[in-house]
């Protein structure tokens, strides 16, 4: 049994989070995973796993040797790669991490044709707007929208999310007009409550100044598709990016105001953990999207 399948099991374990799950993905016996895994443990001197009977935790050591492992594993497949494929050919496995809304709406269509162009990759995509941990749960990238906390994580822009105020056309002529930010302030309004002061609107005039608009939640949720319905209904005003209403924007089921108007100002990110080497495949990856996406997103057009 060579070190480097002991590496390759441990990797699979730690990924998997389950003996009989790694064991499936290799081929392998559960015996086999625990003897490998024993071997592994006793040849280092210490201990990498702390197994309970629900799940299993890395040790420090053992979330030190999974990094650095994991570095191994990828710049192995990548030497591979360039020896065995063409510049164009990818293989492996990709984790992706996304919020919901954007990735069901503009990631899985650019993924897929990502998948189109490489066929021999396999793409694990988490639809949810839970901050994962990268590092912990074996992401390789996750796509991230607002201010960045995590500062060992690397992050690479790939385009601003801009935001638009808008309403049905009916809410408008009953409420409206809407001349500048603060007349938000008196009609109903609608919230995403996944934000950390949901019923605060940050925004940037054309001197550059940054205020507040605070308004009157009718209606808060977590979901932004909820909320754009909401609107349509003629429910109340609301502020969101324009990933998700600009299809009703361009249908004129709503209508945006207060278009001069910088709303935020946050952008979209891919993240991926601090790597002596970045797999080709994620680096191809994400120069897809960023190519993808770009200064210019198709989504913004509703607003020109």
């Amino acid at each position: 049994m060579s070190e480097l399948e002991e590496v390759r099991v441990f990797v699979c374990l730690v990924e998997s989070q389950s003996a009989s799950k790694a064991a499936e993905k290799m081929g392998l016996a559960n015996s086999a995973i625990s003897r490998r895994m024993k071997a592994l443990e006793e040849r280092l001197g210490v201990r990498l796993l702390q197994r309970t009977t629900r799940r299993m935790h890395l040790t420090d050591d053992g979330r030190h040797y999974y990094h650095r492992c994991r570095k191994l594993l990828d710049d192995w497949q990548d030497a591979e790669q360039e020896v065995m494929q063409s510049a164009e050919s990818l293989s492996g496995s990709i984790s992706i991490s996304t919020p919901l809304s954007f990735g069901v709406s503009h990631l899985a269509p650019a993924i897929a044709d990502f998948m189109l162009i490489h066929p021999q990759l396999v793409i694990n995509l988490d639809l949810s707007d839970r901050r994962v941990d990268l590092v912990e749960e074996g992401y390789d990238l996750a796509l991230r929208i607002g201010a960045l906390e995590d500062s060992t994580l690397i992050a690479r822009k790939l385009t601003a999310i801009r935001h638009a105020a808008y309403c049905s056309p009916e809410f408008l002529q009953e409420y409206g007009p809407f001349e500048n930010p603060e007349d938000l302030e008196k009609v109903p309004a609608l919230c995403y409550s996944n934000l950390k002061s949901p019923t605060r609107w940050p925004y940037r005039q054309d001197d550059g100044e940054e205020k507040i608009v605070k308004v009157d939640a009718r209606m808060m949720s977590s979901n932004g598709e909820a909320l754009r319905e909401a609107a349509i209904k003629g429910l109340g005003v609301g502020c969101q990016p324009t990933f998700i209403v600009h299809k009703a924007l361009e249908s004129g089921a709503l209508v945006s105001v207060l278009n001069d108007v910088v709303w935020y100002g946050m952008d979209l990110n891919v993240l991926y953990p601090q790597t002596r080497h970045m797999s080709r495949k994620v680096r191809v990856l994400i120069d897809f999207l960023v190519a993808r996406f770009g200064t210019d997103p198709y989504w913004d057009r509703c607003l020109s």
